[in-house]
């Protein structure tokens, strides 16, 4: 019989302290990097915080750099997502930017670390620039669709479409720095907030109702 402290036949090595998984490592990973910054952190903080050797570090991720890919990576496809759902595709541009600043509001609390490591880089390394390239091209997508909503009447156009994507996302960053887990502020409810705040001074007919709530007046 295979005692609990032998692999099992054909199984990969185990290296590092028992219950430290790829996950546990990014996560813990994130934190240190949002908490003393990215360039400041070396692996051997990483190491210490974890309580485990560099080579054990290495086994899960191969360098510094991947970890902060991986965790880019899991903050920017939320949000790219969030651009391919089909309330973003389909239906009057309006409709379909009130999904996109609701479900973005979404990703951001759900993934609050990662979202914020994302605010936080600079581009100093070629994963930041990259990473700062698909922010530009997601901003560009939301300032498209709020040309759209302005072309077809529902949001005001004496302010510049670039100008309204930059204040709305501005307002969506800004909950990294004050949205805590588990605080007086209900995150299920952040996404409908914004909406309104965002969305309603703009609106050209004074209407808060979106085109698949209005109903038509009794007689």
């Amino acid at each position: 019989m295979t005692s609990s402290a032998e692999a099992a036949p054909g199984a990969p090595a185990r290296r590092g302290r028992p219950g430290y998984d790829r996950d546990r490592v990014l996560e813990v990973a994130v934190q240190l990097f949002n908490e003393q910054g990215y360039d400041a952190t070396s692996v051997a903080d990483l190491a210490q915080r974890l309580g485990l050797t560099k080579s054990a570090l290495y086994h899960h991720f191969a360098s510094k750099e991947e970890l902060l890919s991986v965790a880019l990576d899991q903050a920017l496809g939320g949000l790219e997502a969030v651009l391919a759902e089909p309330a973003a595709q389909r239906g009057a541009a309006l409709d379909r930017l009130r999904h996109v600043i609701r479900s973005a509001t979404d990703v951001l609390v759900s993934q609050l670390p990662s979202v914020t490591l994302l605010l936080r880089v600079r581009g100093n390394s070629p994963v930041e620039q990259s990473a700062l390239e698909r922010r530009r091209l997601f901003d560009q997508r939301v300032t498209r669709l709020v040309a759209e909503a302005q072309r077809e009447g529902d949001v005001r156009s004496d302010v510049d479409a670039a100008v309204v994507s930059r204040l709305i996302f501005g307002m969506i960053n800004s909950v990294v720095e004050w949205y805590r887990p588990g605080g007086p502020v209900d995150g299920d409810r952040l996404g409908h907030d914004i909406l309104t705040v965002a969305l309603d001074g703009l609106r050209t007919d004074g209407d808060a109702l979106t085109r698949a709530d209005r109903r038509p007046s009794a007689p």
